[in-house]
This record gives structure tokens, C-alpha cells and sequence, in this order.
């Protein structure tokens, strides 16, 4: 049990890093003041999908920490 929940650790860590990097900037940074931060629009569909894959892989992050950290386990 602990080296499954180890290697669902480390992909999920490896995940939650991918889903958050894929994810789009939100404004221009300090070029953006004063004028709109999206000039062609954007895609919805594809960042609330974004989001909820990003809400679960860090669940199932949380979830795996949290049950690595319990001391049955670790033993």
C-alpha cells in the first residue's frame, strides 16, 4: 500500500504540475493597464476543462498525502 500511494503521489505531483503550466495567462502583466487583457477572446470550453482536470488531479494529490502522512501506513 505505501508504494502505490508513493507512485500515485509522484504522477499526480507530476500532473498538477503539467495542468497548472498549461494553464493560459489571465492578463498582460503591467502592459495590460488600461486596455483588455484578451484582445481576440477566449476559450471557454477548453479552460473550464482545464479547470476541472486541475481540480481533480489535486484532489487525488491531497488525498494521497494525506493518507502517506497517517502513521498505520508509513509502517
Amino acid at each position: 500500500m505505501y508504494t502505490f500511494l508513493n507512485i500515485v503521489l509522484g504522477i499526480s505531483s507530476i500532473m498538477l504540475i503539467l495542468s497548472i503550466l498549461l494553464h493560459p495567462a489571465k492578463t498582460m502583466g503591467m502592459g495590460g493597464i488600461g486596455s483588455p487583457s484578451e484582445i481576440f477572446g477566449s476559450q471557454k470550453g477548453a479552460e473550464e476543462g482545464l479547470n476541472k482536470i486541475t481540480t481533480i488531479i489535486a484532489i487525488i494529490w491531497a488525498i494521497s498525502a494525506l493518507l502517506l502522512s497517517h502513521p498505520s501506513i508509513a509502517q
